[in-house]
């Protein structure tokens, strides 16, 4: 059994995110390629984004601090810490609206 602490895996990632020069930054903290079940720390720089991109699985967004908006095609939803979003099942980005850190979880299907 493996213990994490996610508020400083996130502040770590903010760190890292602000050091970096696209202002993001990530971590999987749990799994991994050869998992069904992949757990992600990401964090974003206010004003900073992830690119749009395809959903690989079943995902979702906890905002563990900070706040955020994801965009697929003309629908966007704004969440904020202690929110949780369930990813949409089509192409999307993440737009950080201040400095967030985000736990991303994805089950990938085999």
């Amino acid at each position: 059994m493996q213990k994490f602490s996610l508020v400083a895996l996130a502040r770590q990632q903010l760190e890292r995110a602000t050091d970096s020069s696209g202002g993001h930054a990530a971590d999987t903290v749990v799994g991994g390629h050869e998992r069904v079940l992949r757990q992600t720390v990401l964090a974003l720089t206010k004003g900073t984004e992830q690119s749009e991109h395809e959903p690989n699985g079943e995902a979702t967004l906890f905002v563990l601090f900070g706040r955020a908006r994801v965009v697929a095609g003309e629908v966007s939803w704004e969440i904020s810490a202690g929110d949780l979003l369930l990813v949409p099942d089509t192409r999307h980005r993440v737009e950080a609206l201040e400095d967030s850190a985000l736990l991303l979880t994805v089950a990938i299907p085999r």
